[in-house]
């Protein structure tokens, strides 16, 4: 059996230490199959520019670059040390409260993410040439080195594909999963070959959704590339700052991180804008991957009937058909999805804890919770609005 290839890591405390032809070669070893926007080194540059990452954020950039004994860098990790477990969208806060109950530091901890993004993408990156297996195995060992080096309770790697899940658990990791809803395009040519897959009742009830969302004289525009403007981004804050407000209490993203993104990567942004009288009113601020369309945020800051299905969903479908797009990934949560025509999808985390205490208790957990996800995945595939009988038993739409 070969001997297996040696290793050793180093922190690198901003993205721009990082050699951006480096990192990117390893983070899209596909060119444009497969492209994440969220590894995209333009991406984690501008959330560190915009300070939404970094001092005072409980977010501290600890990038992990590896290289082999002759000094080559041969993978990256885009890493930050928690002070807290906001912006992960997988949860350990009742981990956490256990934990110091009893006793223990909970933080810092170790996580491998794109922060405040809830969207699977690659996480142990290897460099073009390199053995992918030996490469992402070397950074998993070194996660679990630094972790115990740096007196961090854990170290977490969330929203990975199943693979990379298998090869960490296979290095002592436990494994998480949780769900999500996405849309899948079955090579259709319009939104209405989409709805011919749906049972006739649901048809109809989107295209209703669909016909009020446009009533009161409400004007959809989609903007990308160089449509995209800095009176846009002020529309959108606002909107940004409305939902963030509710839901999080406060905003992760500043205004700035939105003319930073719309300067380095404005052919990958989709910013669909509902507009009233002239006035931009609602929008959804969607990333272009190779593979996918990504929906990330939304808001508004006028109420219309099923404004907000429209804007973050149905437009999705149609952009993602006019691109070609495989998928529509929506985001976190939300059954509320289902009825729009996406589907359950079962998302990957991977988590190691310094105390052996600790671990075992959260591998118990996380067995059950495994069970349990598997469960309702199964469940909320029956409410899909999909066809079950063919089309022509049904009656007309």
């Amino acid at each position: 059996m070969s001997e297996r290839p040696s290793f050793r890591a180093r922190l690198v405390g901003r993205i721009a230490d990082i050699d951006v032809a480096a990192w990117q070669a390893a983070a899209q070893p596909g060119g444009n199959a497969g492209y994440n926007p969220f590894v995209d080194h333009r991406f984690l540059k501008a959330l560190e520019d915009s300070g939404a990452v970094g001092p005072g954020t409980g977010w501290t950039p600890a990038h992990i670059a590896l290289e082999d004994t002759e000094g080559a860098t041969v993978g990256f990790a885009p890493c930050y040390l928690k002070s807290h477990s906001q912006g992960e969208y997988v949860f350990d806060h009742a981990f956490a409260d256990a934990y110091e109950r009893a006793g223990g530091r909970y933080y810092p901890k170790l996580q491998v993410s794109s922060p405040f993004t809830p969207a699977t993408g690659p996480r142990l990156l290897a460099a073009p040439g390199q053995d992918r297996e030996a490469v992402q195995s070397g950074l998993a060992a070194a996660l679990q080195a630094l972790t115990r080096q740096i007196g961090a309770s854990s170290a977490h790697v969330t929203f990975i594909s199943e693979a990379e899940q298998e090869l960490l658990v296979r290095q002592g990791f436990i494994a998480r999963t949780d769900q999500q809803f996405h849309w899948r395009n079955e090579g259709y040519g319009s939104y209405d070959d989409f709805l011919s897959a749906l049972a006739s009742r649901k048809r109809k009830q989107l295209k209703r959704e669909r016909r009020e969302a446009s009533a009161d004289g409400i004007v959809i525009r989609h903007l990308t590339g160089s449509d995209l403007r800095e009176e846009h981004w002020d529309a959108f804050f606002a909107f940004y700052l409305d939902t963030a407000s509710r839901k999080w209490g406060r905003p992760y993203l500043n205004r700035r991180f939105f003319s930073l993104i719309g300067e380095a990567m404005p052919e990958r942004i989709l910013l669909v804008l509902a507009e009233r009288a002239g006035k931009p009113i609602a929008g959804a601020l969607n990333f272009i991957g190779g593979d996918a369309l990504y929906g990330r945020y939304w808001g508004a800051v006028e109420e219309h009937p099923f404004l907000h299905f429209e804007v973050c969903y149905h437009q999705a479908i149609d952009a993602a058909i006019a691109l070609k797009l495989p998928r529509v990934e929506a985001g976190a949560q939300g059954e509320h999805k289902l009825a729009r025509g996406y589907r359950p999808v079962t998302t990957y985390s991977a988590h190691a804890f310094a105390d052996p205490g600790l671990a075992r208790a959260v591998k118990d957990y996380l067995a059950r919770e495994r069970r349990h996800v598997a469960e309702a995945h199964d469940a909320l595939e029956t409410a899909t609005p999909y066809r079950r009988t063919p089309a022509a038993s049904e009656e007309g739409a």
